[in-house]
């Protein structure tokens, strides 16, 4: 079990993704497209945002795509986290999430855990850990 109430930033939930992976690249590009609200800040798992708001002893058995540390302290993980980012996009979003919800958590898990294995030969490798974002959104992005 992982402990809740972690790091609590006040405004804003902040979602960590796997800097090296296109999947993930895609996914952050995806959520700033779509966050009208501005509800989300970004960090890679490979930066200093990560190790300093994770305790190191929850970060080994995490994965290494995308996690969310909701502004209650919450991380979520896997399934959890997708779901919970398409529901706080609102609006038409809240349809997949609902529906995704409906699949129980290990068969959703199994899922996305299948997909994380080959994300690197389908989607590919980056060296630049953040994506190449707009100048205007960068603010959003911490180390």
């Amino acid at each position: 079990m992982l402990p809740t109430n972690l790091f609590v930033t006040p405004y804003v939930d902040t979602v960590f993704y796997d800097g090296h992976c296109g999947l993930c690249h895609g996914a952050v590009k995806f959520v700033l497209r779509h966050d009208r609200k501005g509800a989300f800040q970004f960090a890679p798992l490979q930066g200093i945002t990560f190790r300093e708001s994770v305790p190191a002893s929850c970060q080994a058995g995490m994965p290494d795509s995308i996690l969310v540390l909701t502004t209650s302290g919450d991380l979520l993980l896997r399934s959890d986290a997708f779901i919970y980012i398409l529901h706080r996009l609102g609006g038409v979003w809240q349809i997949p999430a609902a529906l995704v919800t409906i699949v129980p958590r290990p068969l959703r898990d199994a899922v996305y855990n299948l997909i994380a294995r080959v994300r690197y030969r389908i989607f590919g490798h980056r060296k630049n850990v953040c994506p190449i974002v707009p100048q205007e959104l960068r603010g959003r992005f911490l180390d």
